[in-house]
């Protein structure tokens, strides 16, 4: 029997401010030490009051107005009520029945849209680190009072597979928006699944079926994955006439499966009341326009731009999209090839040259550039190769004054130490011989230590060209430029 999947997200995403939420403390992802980052205001020590952090409001407004939410002209904090070590009030000051955006929406690829229920503002709770012997806990109130935003989505996911491309999109555009690294080995982008099962024909009542949640999702291969391995489950479940119980599951990595961690019978009352310790925020439509002026070119503009603007593959286009330092280092780059005056010895390419200028930039920041940075494990920040010295590396390669293996080693020692193409080139002796000349000298020494393939060539076999080629090649130790090369060995051979 086939049953009707219902799936809905609940994404909790740490935002970059500055500081915490509602205190002056530095929010500072990367702090090692423990409770380093602390105040009276975020220990909930009596007689402290919060203050809300105006970057961190206008992040998740930013963030609504990206994804076309209504924006709430009147809103406020609520308390939500529960208990837990790491939750140093007692309870977390956040959002309920006036969230600063709602609605909105997230098409996927084949058109499907993805509708937003909410996305609204609290603080995050510290961290608990569990002794392995399992005879105490410690607790971390760094994290506490970060700002969180909390995206949720309606129940309208049906497959793993949307699960992944729409936090994918999530995760791209936030990064565009600026609003948080959302890195999710950091905790700083958090998926939580709810799922249910459902025969529509036998369960009029019950629409959604049994819904459970799977929480401790560490990246968003482990959500997708989850989401398929749950309807597996609940499916199999259901076909041998078992009841799902209304559980909160984990996601073991390892093994590839969700696990059971606690069940759930009943919601929890969490008391919601508005925070007293706060005013109610109230936007005027100048403030609400005056973001949306802020909003950035999103990456499905800019995915459009590009692909009419530099007319490169669909493949090419999506990758310098992906990452936004990668699209604006490739855009500067650009920028700087078309006002290219710097060398006097080589001429500006036309621009019947664009094109193919365009297209070799792209290529050695997707191939070269790209394997260099994973191979020494940095990223985009930390290059020290300016957009104006990679131009000028374009423009050696197009003007065949290095061969690729040449351009390899350049590129490399550009990255490693940061100097100018003309200097290492120099100090390499990487220039390509192109001088005819000095290429006659070597083909002559060719000619003469390789009788035989001369013989072979003379008499037909025009394929021995190449392997002639190649020892030009090995003899100007990969100096010489190869299309001068053929051409001068034809003449020769002649």
């Amino acid at each position: 029997m086939s049953y009707t999947p219902t799936i809905g997200l609940e994404i909790h995403v740490e935002l970059n401010t500055k500081t915490k939420m509602f205190c002056g403390c530095l929010n500072d992802p990367d702090e090692k030490r423990p409770n380093k980052n602390v105040c009276p205001v975020c220990m909930a020590f009596p007689g402290n009051l919060p203050v809300a952090n105006k970057a961190a409001i206008e992040k998740v407004i930013l963030t609504g107005l990206a994804f076309g939410s209504n924006i709430a002209r009147e809103t406020n904090f609520d308390r939500k009520h529960y208990f837990y070590p790491d939750l140093p009030k007692g309870y977390q000051i956040s959002q309920y029945a006036r969230p600063f955006c709602s609605g909105g929406k997230v098409e996927l690829s084949d058109g499907k849209i993805i509708n937003l229920t909410r996305i609204h503002l609290e603080e995050d709770t510290g961290r608990s680190q569990h002794d392995q012997e399992g005879d105490h806990s410690l607790v971390d109130f760094n994290r506490a009072g970060v700002p969180l935003m909390e995206l949720v989505t309606e129940p309208d996911f049906t497959s793993g597979a949307e699960v992944e491309e729409f936090a994918k999109k999530l995760q791209l555009t936030l990064r565009y928006l600026g609003v948080s690294e959302v890195d999710m080995e950091k905790g700083q982008m958090r998926v939580e699944v709810n799922i249910s099962l459902s025969n529509k024909e036998k369960e009029i009542s019950n629409k959604f079926g049994t819904k459970v949640e799977i929480k401790n999702l560490n990246s968003i291969k482990a959500a997708a994955a989850s989401v398929d391995y749950e309807i597996a489950r609940q499916t199999e479940l259901l076909n041998k006439g078992e009841k799902v119980d209304q559980e909160t599951r984990g996601w073991d990595d390892s093994r590839q499966r969700t696990v059971s961690q606690r069940s759930k019978e009943s919601a929890h009352d969490y008391r919601y009341f508005p925070e007293p310790d706060l005013p109610e925020f109230k936007f005027d439509k100048a403030q609400i326009e005056g973001l949306r002026l802020k909003l950035p070119e999103l990456p499905e503009q800019k995915l459009e731009r590009f692909a009419k603007e530099y007319g490169l593959p669909a493949a090419d286009v999506s990758l310098l999209v992906s990452e936004p330092p990668l699209a604006s280092y490739f855009e500067n780059i650009i920028s700087e090839l078309r006002t290219w005056d710097k060398l006097a010895h080589l001429t500006r390419p036309g621009e019947e040259h664009f094109a193919k200028l365009v297209k070799l930039t792209a290529n050695y920041l997707l191939t070269e550039l790209k394997r260099l940075l994973n191979e020494d494990k940095l990223n985009m920040a930390d290059m020290g190769v300016t957009a104006e010295n990679f131009a000028e590396f374009i423009v050696r390669i197009f003007h065949q004054e290095i061969s690729s293996s040449a351009a390899q080693t350049l590129l490399a020692e550009m990255l490693r130490t940061g100097q100018d193409p003309a200097a290492i080139i120099q100090e390499k002796d990487l220039a390509q011989v192109s001088d005819e000349a000095g290429l006659i000298a070597i083909i002559t020494q060719v000619i003469e230590k390789n009788a035989k393939a001369v013989a072979d060539y003379k008499a037909g076999k025009t394929e021995v060209l190449k392997f002639l080629v190649g020892q030009v090649m090995a003899a100007s130790r990969g100096k010489a430029n190869p299309a001068t090369a053929e051409k001068l060995l034809q003449e020769s051979l002649r």
